[in-house]
């Protein structure tokens, strides 16, 4: 069994600071996708030691933002850092690797980030901008038609059953008709698979994502915005998937719960 986690850490340190290092050790995945790191490569390194994990790490332009990584035990044989947008703001969102399976096989594996927005701002419109590009990318990893998998916060809520308040934020960036759209193109026009859902159940839930403030985690006010896409040949290997919602408000690393999938691989 191959197994995938995903999961935004909102800052490594303070992640490690938190706990992340025991479910780490306790949860044990093959290759480990992460968002919002924070970090250079070398906190990275101090985190996640490269005796045992190759890493791929794109950083943010801006200290203390974005940044993703890819964490393997698997030997990774290439690794493709950003989109080449070229646009302020996009660096520190995407970062894919080829890891070797096994059995010899390729398996294509990306962290991405999709920022928060806010509507009336050209926040929104940069990230539909970054969007277009995902969904080039997207194309193209389909087209070569091999092993992959995308794994990451994409701050969209897909549908209804993926939003606890979702009356109360059609209007809100994270779940405006635009951005779900996006979604739709990359699972029912590219042909990637939603794995969360698909072996998650019909929803409502599980979430991923529950605000810091309030009673939201207590209440499972949350939000299904992370996510692994899977292309069509790896899909029907996959055969379960978990949110690892942690016991109590306490005890969380992230405001982001890890999604983990396990593919018979």
């Amino acid at each position: 069994m191959l197994s995938v986690a995903t999961v935004n850490v909102n800052g490594i340190r303070a992640a490690f600071r938190r706990g992340m290092g025991q479910w780490l050790d306790k949860r044990q995945p093959d290759v480990l996708l992460l968002q919002e790191v924070r970090g250079s490569d070398e906190i990275l390194a101090d985190h996640l030691d490269p005796a045992e994990w190759d890493l791929a790490h794109e950083a943010g332009a801006a200290k203390g933002r974005a940044g993703v990584a890819i964490a393997s035990r698997l030997p990774m044989t290439a690794v493709r850092v950003g989109l080449g947008t070229g646009a302020t703001g996009d660096a520190g969102r995407w970062v894919e690797a080829d890891v070797t399976l096994p059995d010899g096989r390729t398996l294509t594996v990306v962290s991405v980030y999709l920022h928060s927005a806010t509507v009336g701002t050209p926040s929104l419109e940069e990230k539909y901008a970054f969007c277009e590009h995902v969904g080039a990318r997207l194309r193209e990893l389909a087209q070569v038609g091999g092993l992959a998998v995308v794994g990451g916060d994409l701050n969209i809520a897909h549908r209804e059953v993926d939003i606890k308040n979702w009356k109360g934020n059609l209007a809100n960036a994270g779940f405006l008709p635009q951005e779900r759209a996006y979604l739709d193109h990359w699972f029912d026009e590219l042909g990637w698979h939603d794995l969360g859902r698909e072996l998650g159940g019909d929803g409502p839930g599980p979430y991923t994502w529950w605000s810091w403030r309030g009673k939201a985690f207590d209440n499972d006010a949350g939000w299904r915005i992370d996510y692994q896409l899977a292309s069509a040949p790896l899909a029907p290997l996959a055969v379960g998937a978990t949110v690892d919602r942690a016991p109590s408000y306490a005890e969380r690393f992230s405001d982001h719960a890890p999604l983990v999938v396990e593919f018979d691989a």
